[in-house]
């Protein structure tokens, strides 16, 4: 059984400046991003991707991710605390970020950035799609050195176990690192792959929605649930969970109505 390190929040300070993990996180996820673009770019030139346009695409991501991913936190799963505590709301260096909410940001800026430079929104998010993986193995590692969103207590022994000394004495599931390792390197993996080679028009997003949602919905059996707007929902599920649900279908709808339209051009 293992007890978790308890860092300090802080990794440097220079007078009154304070730069957190968390803030490091965030910026080694947009620093992989646009590595990992340039590289996708590379092996796949006919997608017509340039230095610059991967640039500009980051901003956009950037200010969608943060936007939505703090919107997310506040209105779907801790509307009550930011009710009280207003100011926190912009306290993002403490953690407290949506996935969920982050991801309709990002669709969002996605879908302006086409506007604005006249590529298709499913053009945009299949070449983004094995980018992102990385960044959220990055958030959920920002997370564990944060000591929040622990896991449930541990049914059998484990020696990995943890505990989490602020909360109980209670071994628990170290389960940032589950996400970090399944919805971070192991998705990445698969869509890095899986985005190699030619796909239709909006496979590679689709796999992204459907690997996502399933890693997600069962990483939450181990993790602490958030207790979200709505607790937990019916079948014993969390929110979370529930928000999963209509990414896996919609992959699903996506790469079923694709290959009935190849199938139907051969």
């Amino acid at each position: 059984m293992l007890t978790h390190p308890q860092f300090d929040p802080i990794a440097l300070s220079i007078g009154p400046l304070a730069v957190r993990w968390y803030g490091l996180m965030y910026l080694a996820a947009f620093v992989l991003f646009m590595l990992l673009g340039r590289a996708h770019a590379r092996r796949r030139p006919e997608l017509g991707w340039t230095t610059q346009q991967i640039d500009d695409l980051l901003m956009y991501g950037m200010i969608g991710v943060v936007l939505g991913g703090r919107l997310g936190e506040v209105l779907f799963f801790q509307p009550g605390y930011y009710l009280s505590h207003p100011a926190e709301i912009l306290a993002i260096w403490k953690g407290g970020m949506s996935f969920h909410g982050g991801f309709l940001g990002v669709l969002a800026g996605m879908w302006l950035y086409g506007r604005r430079t006249g590529k298709g929104f499913w053009q945009v998010t299949d070449f983004i799609a094995p980018l992102v993986p990385t960044g959220l193995a990055a958030g959920r590692i920002g997370n564990f050195i944060n000591g929040e969103l622990w896991g449930r207590p541990v049914e059998t022994e484990l020696p990995w176990a943890m505990v989490y000394p602020w909360v109980d004495a209670l071994p628990r599931h170290p389960s940032q690192l589950y996400q970090a390792a399944g919805e971070g390197l192991l998705l990445f993996a698969i869509l890095w792959l899986y985005a190699a080679r030619p796909r239709p028009l909006k496979a590679v997003s689709a796999v992204f929605l459907i690997g996502y949602g399933l890693l997600r919905f069962i990483a939450e059996f181990f993790r602490t649930p958030d207790p979200g707007i709505f607790g937990t929902l019916s079948l014993g599920l969390s929110t979370a969970q529930w928000l999963c649900v209509p990414m896996v279908a919609a992959g699903l709808w996506l790469l079923a109505t694709n290959c009935k339209a190849i199938d139907s051009r051969t």
